[in-house]
């Protein structure tokens, strides 16, 4: 009988591509350099677990849950992340590449990106109140009645966010990003 429950167990170099069979729930685990890119995560529980330097680019993420999930030096592209299950949704990123990913309606309140590409991510209707995002680059990331209240943009860049179609209140903001937030009345900012 095949093992369907981990915990506290590392897991290095481990490709998760071909058509192996995962377990059902991982709790407290960590995952070095392992390659999950194009596969069903589908269902699967992941609790406290680590990801570093891997690549889950494109996995499909129907149902799975990510609780309390670290993300570092990963590459995530084109992540459906609002199929996960969101009942106690929570991960954080650091010097992670997540373009063309989808947070659309997720619960991600006080959620860090450090170092992220955020290039082309969609995070209409998401709730980001509260979240730090730390040097990351939104070059053409949606925002469309995002919740925003409180989010620190003070060393973000790239962002172009429509302050009367997204809730801003006491949001943090660079003077050099001020331009990210009037883009829509195509204006020359010097």
């Amino acid at each position: 009988m095949q093992q369907t429950s981990f915990q506290d167990e590392t897991f290095e170099k481990a490709d998760f591509t071909a058509a192996c069979t995962f377990g059902e729930e991982y709790e407290n685990c960590r995952f070095l350099h392992c390659d999950f890119s194009g596969a069903d995560i589908s269902n699967i529980t992941f609790a406290e677990c680590e990801f570093i330097s891997c690549n889950l680019s494109t996995v499909k993420t129907a149902g799975t849950s990510l609780r309390d999930a670290r993300f570092k030096d990963c590459k995530l592209m084109g992540i459906h992340f609002h199929t996960c299950n969101d009942f106690l949704f929570s991960v954080e990123f650091e010097n992670c590449l997540l373009n063309m990913s989808s947070f659309f309606k997720l619960p991600m309140k006080k959620t860090s990106f450090t170092g992220c590409s955020l290039r082309e991510v969609d995070f209409s209707e998401t709730d980001l109140s509260e979240a730090k995002f730390d040097q990351c680059d939104f070059l053409g990331a949606s925002f469309d009645h995002t919740r925003l209240e409180k989010a620190d943009f003070r060393t973000a860049f790239n962002y172009m966010i429509d302050p009367e179609n997204n809730r801003i209140k006491g949001a943090k903001f660079s003077a050099a990003g001020i331009s990210g937030l009037l883009s829509r009345y195509q204006i020359d900012i010097e």
